[in-house]
């Protein structure tokens, strides 16, 4: 059997990896009674750790897309707004949507501007619409994803309704709202210019109603299964939640007799085999086999996103490499270092358990590498 020494409890433990073996990478079409995007991360040529490696990088969305994902390209788990400039991500979007393995949407925000600067909403649109525009002429649907510049011009919520009215009209495809929780961006905190959680979704409702033909739905990252709950409920008839709750996705995609949410999450892009199991058996009816394959993929994801949790991107990443999706654990501005090598352990050890380790031998190599670059014996 598979042993490792690993940093856990405190000290140094043996650990035997799972008996059982890692779950299969079954390609397959699309999910039929839900909608499924996995948020992608991005692969950096190490020796330019500012460039991209594009081939690799896209060697990765063709995992996704065989497994029946959609694709959600140039979002927070790139690291927008944390090293993916607004020059990378349109290229990004360009290559990615150009060969279109499978669904697509892009992430549209304002970050060509320098935040601290703008001081008009006609600044904050005009931005916005340059990268619409680049997405639609591409060929991916819109995602309008937070933007820091318009918090920082918004003076209330008739503010956020006066844009989004704006962006909406003018695109050519219904477009998927993007509700990022202050836990994966400080920045964003107020954001829809209400007082309160229950103000802010009740202009992102009015924003939603008074614009429906051009909402394809919204998807929410509170982190607050009740709140997404809530709001679901009230959404118009055709507009889809999205789910980015990656603490309780299992329960929110399962659905209640009242409804369910569709999916677009960045943890997709860490248990991408498990949960394209899960989604064809939630197909089938099998409601058992669906809680069977994501039930141990919880726990992983919510050590993923544990606080900071904007530095999720950094566990994801590392399980891409540990399952030999690319050659090297480097990130964007550095960023393999946000997680400690205590916390890449007990990833390791939940992945496990979730099967979720493609090739045990090779993801044992690997962390013994990240071990004795830290300075672990294992």
């Amino acid at each position: 059997m598979t042993q490792i020494r690993l940093p856990l409890h405190g000290g140094l433990t043996q650990y035997r990896l799972n008996e059982a073996r890692p779950l299969p990478i079954v390609a397959g079409p699309p999910p039929a009674s839900r909608v499924a995007y996995a948020a992608a991360h991005v692969v950096i040529d190490p020796l330019r750790p500012q460039v991209l490696d594009i081939e690799a990088t896209m060697a990765f969305r063709r995992h996704l897309w065989s497994l029946g994902f959609g694709v959600a390209e140039a979002m927070d788990t790139a690291q927008r707004g944390m090293g993916l400039d607004w020059e990378t991500a349109r290229e990004l979007i360009r290559v990615s949507s150009g060969e279109r393995g499978g669904a697509i949407a892009c992430g549209a925000n304002t970050d060509q501007l320098e935040t601290g600067k703008v001081s008009t909403l006609n600044e904050v649109i005009a931005a916005y619409e340059e990268q619409c525009e680049a997405i639609e002429a591409a060929g991916g649907r819109v995602i309008l994803m937070a933007s820091r510049a318009l918090v920082r011009c918004a003076k209330g919520p008739e503010d956020y309704a006066q844009v989004y009215g704006r962006l909406l009209s003018g695109l050519r495809q219904p477009a998927i709202l993007h509700w990022l929780g202050e836990a994966f961006d400080p920045q964003l905190t107020g954001y829809w210019g209400g007082a309160s959680l229950e103000e802010a979704m009740a202009t992102c409702l009015g924003v939603i109603r008074d614009n429906r033909e051009k909402v394809d739905g919204i998807k929410i990252s509170l982190l607050d299964k009740q709140q997404e709950i809530v709001m679901r409920r009230q959404l118009p008839e055709g507009v889809r939640m999205y789910t980015g709750d990656d603490f309780d996705y299992a329960e929110l995609i399962r659905g209640d007799q009242e409804g369910h949410s569709d999916a677009l999450l960045g943890i997709f892009d860490g248990i991408a085999p498990a949960a394209a199991l899960a989604l064809r058996a939630l197909d089938a009816g099998d409601l058992a086999k669906y809680e069977e394959l994501l039930a141990p993929t919880v726990p992983l994801s919510r050590h993923i996103f544990q606080a900071p949790t904007y530095f999720y991107k950094t566990g994801l990443v590392f399980l891409a490499y540990l399952n030999g999706h690319h050659r090297h654990f480097h990130m964007l501005g550095g960023q393999q270092s946000a997680r400690s090598v205590v916390h890449l352990a007990e990833l390791f050890v939940l992945a496990d358990r979730a099967r979720l380790l493609a090739d045990p031998e090779l993801a044992v190599h690997r962390m013994r590498l990240v071990l004795e670059l830290a300075g672990v014996e294992a």
